[in-house]
């Protein structure tokens, strides 16, 4: 049984993108709206923070300690997380600024490819279901793989890479896909899950049992659903929004859970005192170390 051993009292706006570095020992996430990226070795009070010349949705671990590669909202980077150094590597139009659109969610692949989906933001601006999903390959180019996407969330694969996860968050729905990892492309999709009414699907992982970890929006609650897509357990979680989650700590068995006050009134900040917070569970499951973005 997961039991929860630790909070971080962050207060973020938007958290979201978790990821553990088995490299340093440390975990990063990024609060997306107020361009914060952070770090945490696990035992100190509060973590370190990074200001970011834009809001990060999404990035993931390169060759290079200090270098992430970065789905800024609009457009791809690599990051130095200490210099500041930034080197634009595709700003696709679609996600241009004053698009109504950003990029949102994303993981690296088995084979070191980056995957990021945008959502749209501002129904006024672009079609309500104008987001896609792009894949960033190790020569630096980009791919629209999916269209007609609403908000690009759960982005993750099996332990041996050959399938791959995906869901439109107001869909309620999670896909799985056959990956073909050498060419990277994607089959037709199949209904993996289903959410419940109010369970809107974010942030997901799978472990090392091939098992799906889904945080669930809405539903103060994280998820994890066998590889046939029957629901396992229910982990609670203190927070109505949780966005993103992470297995890491130095045994891969910690589960890491970000949450967001956004959207709550103050009324539902009265009662949901703890969203924004990190959340730390304790489990009997291992996760699997992220893999790296490789340039060629």
């Amino acid at each position: 049984m997961e039991r929860l051993i630790n909070q971080l009292a962050v207060t973020n706006t938007l958290g979201e993108g978790v990821i553990w570095d088995n490299r340093t020992g440390l975990l990063h996430w990024t609060d997306i709206q107020e361009k914060k990226l952070y770090q945490w070795d696990g035992q100190s009070e509060y973590p370190t923070v990074t200001n970011l010349p834009h809001r990060l949705g999404a990035f993931g671990f390169t060759e290079q300690r200090d270098v992430i590669v970065a789905a800024f909202d609009c457009g791809f980077a690599l990051f130095n997380i200490v210099t500041g150094a930034m080197q634009w590597l595709v700003q696709p139009d679609e996600i241009a600024p004053g698009s109504g659109r950003r990029l949102n969610d994303g993981r690296v692949d088995r084979l070191g490819r980056f995957w990021c989906g945008s959502m749209v933001e501002d129904n006024s601006l672009c079609e309500e279901s104008s987001a896609a999903l792009y894949c960033l390959d190790k020569d630096f180019s980009a791919r629209t793989t999916r269209k007609d996407i609403a908000i690009s969330n759960a982005i993750c694969w099996s332990p041996d890479g050959n399938e791959m996860y995906f869901a439109d968050s107001p869909k309620q729905i999670i896909w799985r896909y056959q990956f073909d990892q050498q060419s990277g492309q994607l089959s037709e999709p199949i209904v993996f899950a289903t959410t419940a009414r109010g369970a809107f699907p974010d942030g997901a992982v799978t472990d090392a049992q091939g098992y799906l970890w889904n945080a669930q929006w809405g539903a103060a609650q994280v998820v994890r659903y066998a590889p046939d897509g029957s629901i396992d357990q229910i982990v609670k979680v203190p927070a109505s929004q949780p966005s993103c989650v992470a297995f890491g700590g130095t045994d891969m068995s910690q589960l890491f859970v970000t949450s967001a006050r956004e959207n709550l009134s103050p009324q539902a900040l009265a009662t949901d005192q703890q969203a924004g917070h990190l959340f730390v569970y304790q489990t009997d499951i291992q996760g699997i170390p992220e893999p790296r973005f490789k340039s060629s």
